[in-house]
């Protein structure tokens, strides 16, 4: 496959970005990898490993999507001729098989620009953050609105589309390929096996953080798209501010007046939460996944507020943007390949 590169981004992966790097290299591939200011010896082990090295310049604010752009335009520098890019985040390992099905799947429609495929958390019993992960990568299959942060995307496709928005601290994904679809390309999921990911969430906290990031992505996508007739994720920002603040404000609010009546729109919550327990369940998940799944869908209205409001004070103050990280370093120390 010398027409198929790969971009893997990460930051302190440590044997994550071993196992990353090992499932894509060979076969003559191009590898770039983007390195974000580790400290544990990543771009020393990535090179072993047959990669290019980018460091990615730190004292520009980072996101992914810039990491994401630094990758692709070595990987073109390099080997111009270049058709297909498998985009990969470090802290997942490519599935055996994925990138050959991946190009079928391209090659078999020359109007697909973006595909993706099924996406599984490597210890998803770990806990119930890992397990909440592992039912959100199990989307369905055909056209999709946006692919995750890995896929297999055409060159051309992205550069009709003019990249990845640098800029965007979340959500760069989604964005992306909506101005893909724009220009008239398909984005799809196959029922092919792609990455296994290691989302490493232990703490609440970490759930609460990646919330809030996808609160923020809800309103700068709606802020950016939300005019167009994709109504690029109005509806999501919104609920979350309807949820999250509107709400528990009228119940609240109205319960003197109303004589605690209004006290009854709580069990709109439960009612929410039911909905999304059936269509987890008709995803054939246990009861008990399906429950938290429900359970903490209903609860993440209020980070998604917190990540909808922390845009828009950004927005409306000027405020430096300021990435929202859930995850930290694999382990202390340096890794070795």
């Amino acid at each position: 496959m010398s027409e198929l590169g790969v971009v893997v981004i990460g930051r302190n992966e440590g044997a994550r970005l071993v196992r990353c790097l090992e499932s894509v290299r060979g076969a003559g591939r191009p590898l770039v990898y983007v390195d974000s200011g580790s400290t544990d010896g990543s771009p020393a082990a990535a090179r072993r490993l047959g990669a290019e090295v980018v460091a990615l310049d730190m004292s520009v604010p980072f996101t992914a999507a810039r990491a994401r752009n630094a990758g692709l335009f070595r990987l073109l520098e390099r080997h111009p001729d270049l058709e297909l890019v498998q985009l990969v985040d470090g802290d997942c390992e490519v599935h055996p098989g994925w990138l050959e099905a991946g190009a079928a799947a391209m090659a078999a429609d020359p109007r697909l620009g973006v595909v993706c495929g099924r996406t599984r958390e490597r210890h998803p019993r770990a806990t119930v953050y890992n397990r909440l992960m592992d039912i959100e990568w199990d989307g369905p299959l055909g056209d999709i609105p946006a692919s995750t942060g890995n896929a297999l995307v055409r060159v051309e496709a992205l550069r009709e589309a003019g990249w990845f928005r640098a800029d965007l601290i979340a959500g760069e994904e989604p964005e992306l390929c909506l101005r893909v679809r724009r220009r008239g390309w398909r984005v799809a999921r196959i029922g092919a096996e792609m990455v296994v990911h290691d989302a490493a969430m232990t703490r609440f906290g970490q759930w609460w953080r990646r919330t809030v990031r996808a609160g923020h992505a809800y309103a700068e996508g709606a802020h950016l798209h939300g005019a167009g007739p994709e109504r690029h994720w109005v509806r999501e920002a919104r609920r979350a501010v309807l949820w999250g603040a509107v709400l528990p404000a009228v119940a609240l609010g109205g319960a003197p007046l109303t004589l605690g009546g209004s006290l009854l729109l709580g069990l709109a919550y439960p009612a929410c939460a039911a909905r999304v327990y059936a269509r987890v369940r008709r995803r054939g998940r246990s009861r008990a996944d399906a429950a938290a799944y429900a359970a903490f869908t209903v609860l993440g209205k209020l980070p998604e507020l917190q990540g909808v409001l922390r845009f828009h004070r950004r927005r409306l103050t000027g405020a430096r943007r300021e990435l929202i990280e859930y995850k930290g370093a694999a382990a202390p120390g340096r890794v070795a390949a």
